[in-house]
C-alpha cells in the first residue's frame, strides 16, 4: 500500500453529514434542468430492486432528490438515446453510459471466472448471440423462456446464457419491459467510441474509487469499498493517486478520503423532506448509516413477518438533514397506507405528514391513511398534520 500523506483537513460530524447530504443531492438546490440523467451522474449508480411498493427503487431515487416527476418521464430518461445501462456495480444497477470503459476490470474478471453457479448447455451461448444478432432486442422469453420450471431460481439455459453474455458486455440491458430486461448487443447499444476494454484495472479501480468518493462527499475505506463492491486491497492500491484527500471526521474511529472538490465551499442550501427508498445510496451501507445519522437502517423485507420490527419496505424520512423515523407503506385504491409509523419525537411529525403527503400524490393517490404509530401519543399529531396537509 502507498505511504499517504497525513490528514490535514479535520471536519466536525456535522460537516461530514452536511457533506454527504450535498454529495448525494439532498442538500441543495436540485439541477432540474439536468433532471433524472443529471441525478444518475451525480450519484453514480442507481441501484435496481424488484420490489414495487408504492414505485420501484429506481423512481424513488430521482423523486427523493428532485420531488414529484413522471414516472414515464423517469423511465424514458434512463434508458432512451442509450443514456444508461444496466451492470454489477453496488447491486445490480443502472449506470451512466459514459462509465462502460471503467468496468472493463469487472467484465475482465467475469470472463476470467473458473466456476458458476448454473451450468450452460454447449452451443446455448452462441445461439443466444447469433439470435439477438439477428432478431434483436429480446427478452429472456422471447429468446426461448426465462426458468425451466416456476422456481425462481432455475434458470433455462437460455436465461444463463443471456446474462453471461451481460455480464462479459457482449450484450446490454436496453430497456426493462414489465420489468423484464431487454437484450440487445453492445456493439449496437453502446456508442463506438465508448465500447471498448482498453482501461487496465487500475485505471479502472482509481476511476471508480474517484467516483465514489465524489459521490460520498466523504468515507472509509469500507465506504469508498462498499459503494461500487469493491475489494479493500483494490480501493488500497489506488486511493493515493485516486485524487480523493485523506480528512479525519470526528467521532469516525478510520481515516477518511474527502472530494477535495467538495471541501472547497461549505455545504448551504434547503434539506429535502422525502420518503427514502430502502435501496437509496444515501443509507446503502449499514454502518456508515449510523455513523453519520445515528439511525439503525435494516430491509425488513426478506425477514419472517413475525420477526420484523419496522415492517417490509420501510422507508426512512429524511427531514432536516437527519432521518427522523420510519414509514411502511402501501396503496389501497387512491388511498396511500401508512401501515406502520415511527417518529423520532413529536417535532417528527410535520416532516413525516408532508413526506406522506407528497408522495401520495406522486403516485396518484388522493387520500392517507396511518394504521399504526409505534408510539401512541404520537399519532394525534401526525394525524392532525395530514388533516391540514389534506384539507
Amino acid at each position: 500500500m502507498t505511504t499517504l500523506p497525513p490528514p490535514t483537513t479535520e471536519l466536525s460530524a456535522q460537516e461530514a453529514r452536511r457533506l454527504t447530504l450535498r454529495a448525494q443531492g439532498f442538500l441543495g438546490a436540485p439541477d432540474r434542468r439536468a433532471g433524472v440523467r443529471g441525478v444518475l451522474r451525480h450519484l453514480g449508480a442507481v441501484q435496481l430492486d424488484t420490489i414495487s411498493v408504492l414505485a420501484r427503487s429506481h423512481e424513488l431515487v430521482p423523486y427523493a432528490r428532485l420531488g414529484a416527476l413522471g414516472r414515464k418521464a423517469v423511465e424514458d430518461a434512463y434508458w432512451q438515446d442509450t443514456h444508461a445501462f444496466e451492470y454489477w456495480s453496488h447491486a445490480a444497477c443502472i449506470l451512466p453510459i459514459e462509465e462502460w470503459p471503467h468496468f472493463a476490470f469487472r467484465r475482465r474478471a467475469y470472463r476470467n471466472r473458473p466456476h458458476w453457479n448454473h451450468s450452460l448447455p454447449d452451443g446455448t451461448y452462441d445461439q443466444v448471440v447469433k439470435q439477438l444478432r439477428t432478431e434483436g432486442p429480446l427478452t429472456a422469453t422471447d429468446l426461448g423462456g426465462a426458468k425451466r420450471t416456476s422456481e425462481w431460481w432455475d434458470w433455462s439455459g437460455t436465461k444463463v446464457a443471456v446474462e453471461r453474455a451481460l455480464m462479459y458486455g457482449e450484450v446490454v440491458c436496453v430497456e426493462r419491459r414489465g420489468w423484464k430486461r431487454v437484450y440487445d448487443l453492445a456493439e449496437r447499444a453502446v456508442p463506438a467510441a465508448l465500447l471498448h476494454d482498453e482501461l487496465d484495472d487500475a485505471e479502472c479501480l482509481r476511476r471508480l474509487v474517484r467516483l465514489a468518493g465524489q459521490s460520498l462527499g466523504v468515507g472509509t475505506r469500507a465506504d469508498i469499498a462498499d459503494y461500487h463492491r469493491l475489494k479493500g486491497e483494490q480501493v488500497d492500491a489506488v486511493i493515493a493517486d485516486s485524487g480523493l484527500v485523506p480528512v479525519t471526521v470526528e467521532g469516525w474511529s478510520k481515516p477518511a478520503w474527502a472530494d477535495p472538490a467538495a471541501l472547497e465551499t461549505p455545504p448551504r442550501g434547503r434539506h429535502r423532506t422525502t420518503l427514502l427508498s430502502p435501496f437509496d445510496s444515501l443509507i446503502w451501507d449499514r454502518a456508515r448509516t449510523e455513523r453519520i445519522f445515528g439511525f439503525t437502517h435494516r430491509l425488513e423485507a426478506y425477514v419472517p413477518k413475525q420477526k420484523r420490527v419496522h415492517g417490509y419496505f420501510a422507508m426512512p424520512v429524511l427531514a432536516g438533514g437527519r432521518l427522523v423515523g420510519r414509514v411502511d407503506p402501501a396503496r389501497e385504491g387512491r388511498t396511500l397506507v401508512a401501515k406502520q409509523v415511527t417518529l423520532d419525537g413529536p417535532k417528527a411529525a410535520p416532516a413525516v405528514a408532508q413526506a406522506l403527503v407528497e408522495a401520495a400524490g406522486w403516485v396518484d393517490c388522493t387520500d392517507v391513511r396511518v394504521e399504526r404509530v409505534d408510539a401512541p401519543d404520537l399519532r394525534e399529531p401526525l394525524t392532525r398534520e395530514l388533516t391540514r396537509l389534506l384539507a
